[in-house]
């Protein structure tokens, strides 16, 4: 379930001062190295600006709030984010609607929490603040239609996989007449690399082929797939059953918006934060088109 900040918890300020003191009692009960207690102090003396681009629905005019947090060893973007909702005030002292985003798994495997931290489109879970300045910048994730405040609609993201077919055709009344399928360890150490895409969208978001979606529609064929759908050709295509409908897969990338929109640019392979080999599958998927053409070309 997709935790979105602003919907569905209120706390009185009681309730939520109780649950702040729980949890001191809990830290101070367990052990501290001389290390952990030297950062807990300078953690007590940090104020830490968050300046929050905002935007109240898909089709308003987005505007900026300043917050001031105080933030504990080990917090990340996240556990700021939602400790900031129990109590929005800014730093002006008006008190505000709780910001909106979306977080879940908190360990770097679902995406969900993906926005653009100090200009750099990054997983807030694993973003932490001791590893960014006293003044923090969040905006939602370019490229992406805004919901609201840090939310944005990844639609597009689902759809570009559609278009490429990625996905493998388990059942049918066809037969292989083949056994079980047998993947040797150098492939499936080669292959792995590329299932752990998370769909987060934040290669997208890095890609100046990648139109915005103030450019394009959610649903449109001919703008570039981008490199996480390219990707997920690649580690179909080398899949024993997958392999049954690589012509049309690259057939599907061969067409406009495909492989050769991409401008090389590389900037998805410095972002991805599970360091998939996003340009090795485009240059491997090059030499496959050109075969497929010739074929195609000569029977």
């Amino acid at each position: 379930m997709t935790g979105i900040a602003g919907s569905g918890l209120h706390l009185t300020r009681d309730g939520a001062d109780a649950a702040g003191r729980e949890r001191d009692r809990d830290a101070d009960a367990a052990p501290r190295t001389g290390g952990d207690v030297e950062q807990a102090r300078a953690c007590e003396h940090r104020h830490v600006e968050l300046r929050i681009r905002r935007q109240d629905a898909p089709d308003s005019a987005p505007y900026w709030q300043r917050f001031r947090v105080h933030p504990r060893p080990g917090d990340n973007v996240v556990s700021v984010l939602r400790a900031l909702r129990l109590d929005p005030v800014t730093v002006d002292g008006e008190r505000v609607d709780p910001i909106a985003f979306e977080h879940n798994c908190m360990e770097e495997v679902c995406g969900a929490c993906a926005m653009l931290i100090d200009g750099m489109p990054r997983p807030a879970c694993s973003t932490l603040l001791e590893d960014l300045g006293d003044v923090i910048r969040l905006e939602p994730l370019p490229k992406f239609p805004v919901v609201r405040d840090l939310m944005v609609d990844r639609a597009r993201i689902f759809h570009n996989l559609t278009r490429v077919q990625a996905w493998v055709r388990l059942d049918g009344p066809w037969d292989t007449h083949e056994r079980a399928p047998r993947i040797s360890q150098r492939q499936w150490v080669a292959d792995y690399l590329y299932s752990r895409c998370m769909s987060c969208g934040i290669c997208l978001a890095a890609c100046p082929q990648f139109p915005a979606s103030s450019r394009t529609n959610a649903d449109d064929n001919r703008a570039f797939v981008g490199p996480s759908a390219l990707a997920q050709v690649r580690l179909l295509n080398a899949h024993p059953l997958g392999r049954f409908n690589k012509t049309d897969r690259l057939h599907a990338i061969m067409a406009e918006g495909g492989l050769t929109d991409c401008g090389n640019a590389q900037n998805c392979v410095r972002v991805c934060p599970k360091e998939i080999p996003l340009t090795t599958a485009i240059g491997e998927l090059g030499r496959q088109t050109t075969l497929q053409a010739l074929k195609d070309l000569f029977g």
